[in-house]
């Protein structure tokens, strides 16, 4: 792709709608938020009991058995697990236990209690946005040259101006009173960009396209699609923050700047240590992961304490630690599971209790399904047109735009600290997850339909007789 087409279509696929997002940013200025319609599923106001570890156990044991066992059935029909475990977390709240046994969801699961589980949800949500950022690499995008500088803009600032567009509809509907619609808007513009990379990076290792060149282009987009995401929601959590807490803007600002550059110029230095000694001794020892956890804590606790929010760190702690690829696997290896297998689902299942689908009917149905075309047309429609643009063959470019709209577990994540700040109500917060459900689940069987197995085996044989006959020669 030459240089001036680059240019044109950067204009076209990014200028253009940044623009379009300036223009609906200041036509919502003036538009006032509608009182949200749908209570809380779970009541803030219920006081904490005393903490009855029988209880504690008996929930964590439920929630593990539902999660591993819907998990598998999803993993039997060639959806990933995780997908499952999300859908087990949903099942366990008022959309079905609570629908249909509500004497024992209260019984199991009642109010007063959720506070310990939240909190053990929490730690596992920390451990886990610390090995997301271990495993994301931004430095891979080199290489990939103009395709994927345009299309990995494109995937963010598409469905960006696009969720930013739809708060117009939905703000003074479903808004939260007190909550400015630039706030409103940006929160939705990103979590419309966010896309799941750890689910994705399965899906391409189950179907051995992770060293494709669809499968290398598409991790590189959604590595730069987190990060970014992630750094507007930090800024939306600032900013509303702000408002309540006790500090000033300006020294949650200053102190977040400070926070940045200590990180990357006497922190990450020192990080360099830790490969040094798995190098050293052949393998990630115990001392080693212990001392990364108590880090990821403890870069958690800082921005906790600036007013931003605890995942963040944990986040920006595991982007700089070292990358070397043998490392990188020694870590993940040693904490991926138990975080994934015992902590993730007691997330899953919080996220589930907060959840109520049964309120979704009527006119938030027809919201949902905006919401949810408004995600595929974003998402799946410009990083296919944009990677289209950038010479990138149709089926590739199609496959990149199906594993691209994979929101799963990040979305979940990003939208649990929406409520929770109180930018989005509970019925956005509903509709969200559904379109996240959505989303997620059909990546499988559309990417099966672009990129079937048998293709992928003919694949495999030619470049293997084009190896043959390079060697040959």
């Amino acid at each position: 792709m030459s240089r001036n087409k680059l240019i044109r279509a950067y204009l076209l696929l990014v200028g253009i709608p940044l623009v379009f997002m300036i223009f609906v940013l200041k036509m919502g200025s003036g538009v006032s938020a509608g009182a949200a319609k749908v209570a809380r599923v779970v009541p803030a106001s219920v006081p904490p009991a005393a903490m009855n570890l029988f209880l504690l156990v008996l929930q964590v044991a439920v929630i593990l058995l539902v999660s591993r066992g819907v998990g598998m059935l999803f993993k039997w029909i060639k959806q990933p697990q995780v997908v499952g475990e999300m859908v087990a977390g949903i099942m366990l709240g008022p959309s079905l236990l609570g629908w249909l046994a509500p004497g024992i969801s209260h019984a199991v699961f009642p109010p007063a209690s959720l506070g310990y589980l939240n909190a053990l949800s929490q730690i596992g949500l920390v451990f886990f946005m610390f090995l997301v950022g271990i495993g994301l690499n931004p430095g891979e995008l080199k290489g990939h040259g103009n395709a994927a500088i345009l299309t990995s803009h494109t995937s963010i600032v598409a469905p960006f101006c696009l969720g930013s567009a739809l708060a117009l509809f939905l703000y003074p509907r479903l808004a939260t009173p007190g909550i400015s619609f630039t706030s409103y808007a940006l929160f939705m513009g990103s979590a419309m960009s966010i896309t799941a990379f750890p689910v994705l990076a399965r899906i391409l290792t189950e179907r051995n396209l992770l060293r494709s060149r669809m499968g290398t282009l598409s991790i590189s987009c959604a590595a730069v699609d987190d990060i970014t995401g992630w750094c507007i929601l930090a800024y939306i959590v600032v900013i509303i923050r702000a408002d309540a807490a006790s500090k000033s803007l300006w020294i949650t600002v200053g102190g977040a700047l400070l926070f940045v550059f200590v990180m990357l110029l006497a922190v990450r230095p020192l990080l360099a240590q830790f490969e040094k000694s798995f190098n050293r001794h052949g393998r990630l020892t115990e001392n080693a992961a212990s001392l990364m956890l108590v880090l990821g804590l403890l870069s958690a606790l800082s921005t906790e304490w600036l007013g931003i929010h605890s995942l963040f760190g944990a986040f920006f702690m595991g982007a700089i630690m070292p990358k070397g690829t043998g490392f990188i696997k020694a870590v993940l290896g040693k904490l991926e599971s138990m975080t994934v297998v015992a902590l993730l689902p007691l997330f899953f299942a919080f996220s589930g209790l907060r959840t109520s689908i049964r309120l979704v009917q009527g006119q938030l149905l027809i919201y949902t399904l905006l919401i949810i075309a408004v995600a595929i047309a974003g998402k799946f429609g410009g990083t296919m047109t944009a990677a289209r643009m950038a010479g990138v063959p149709w089926r590739d470019a199609t496959a990149l735009g199906i594993l691209m709209n994979t929101r799963g577990l990040m979305e979940l994540i990003a939208l649990n600290i929406g409520l929770d700040i109180g930018v989005i109500s509970p019925a956005v917060f509903t509709m969200m997850v559904l379109m996240a459900l959505v989303t997620t689940f059909m990546t499988s069987p559309l990417l099966e339909w672009v990129y079937p197995a048998k293709l992928m085996v003919v694949e495999d044989e030619t470049e293997l007789e084009a190896q043959q006959v390079a060697a040959v020669a």
